[in-house]
């Protein structure tokens, strides 16, 4: 039986929108359970009154922390100091951040120096240190515009789907795309999709082809024209996809 990552999924109430709520646990399911589910804010400002709404729905637990001094955010102490007392339990695979502080930077790159993975989620004006400092982050417009979407809400528009010309401008995305396929690619210049999504992933922390309005890596690949795609099917039925920049030809 294939084994289900832990993981602490710790929410900055301040610097994160409770619209996203469904769509992000739905993300989070993607890399694991759920096992820790904490909130942190101060629950007497009438600007946090819509994650109240949602709390009990998820089973979301709330953390009181008041703000003691001005300008100081205790709300990113607690929330840090919880993750440590988290990490030193021994019981998690990895850990979600919620938020778009780059206070947690820090916090980020200790919990990954002991091993465990982090997920980052915060909206594309977050820092890039912290975005750096992650295993992977998720941009929240991504999670809004899902939300959304199937709701059939027309309050935001949806991601934009980039067509091929506008791709093949965007330099470092192309660069990353090659890199991948030279680095996953055998002598033939082929390269399984899989092999490069994990190298995205360690080299572009940001990465998702949802950014670009496309659902999977391999229809951006496809649409930016520049690699040839082949699909196999292996011994078990199942589909197999391979890159080779069309540039080795």
């Amino acid at each position: 039986m294939e084994k289900t990552n832990k993981l602490a999924v710790l929410i900055d109430a301040d610097n994160a929108q409770p619209s996203i709520i469904d769509a992000l646990l739905a993300e989070i399911a993607k890399y694991g359970t759920a096992s820790v589910k904490r909130i942190y804010g101060d629950w007497t400002l009438p600007q946090l009154k819509g994650w109240k709404e949602v709390l009990l729905t998820h089973s979301i637990q709330p953390i009181q922390q008041f703000g003691y001094m001005t300008g100081k955010n205790a709300t990113d102490s607690a929330m840090i100091i919880d993750a440590m007392d988290l990490l030193y339990t021994g019981n998690f695979d990895g850990f979600c951040i919620v938020s778009s502080d780059s206070d947690f930077t820090k916090l980020a790159a200790r919990i990954r120096e002991s091993g465990l993975t982090v997920y980052g989620f915060g909206e594309k004006k977050t820092p890039v240190p912290f975005v750096s400092a992650c295993d992977k982050f998720i941009y929240t417009e991504v999670l809004r515009a899902e939300e959304e979407s199937e709701e059939g809400g027309e309050t935001r528009a949806p991601i934009k789907r980039l067509s091929s010309a506008e791709l093949k401008r965007d330099r470092k995305l192309i660069r990353l795309l090659r890199d991948a396929v030279d680095a996953a690619s055998d002598e033939s210049g082929w390269a399984h999709l899989g092999a490069m999504g994990n190298y995205i992933a360690k080299q572009s922390p940001e990465f998702d082809p949802r950014n670009y309005g496309y659902k999977k890596l391999g229809e951006l690949v496809k649409a930016t024209g520049l690699f040839d795609i082949e699909e196999q099917m292996t011994h078990r039925g199942a589909k197999a996809i391979y890159v080779r920049n069309k540039k080795r030809r």
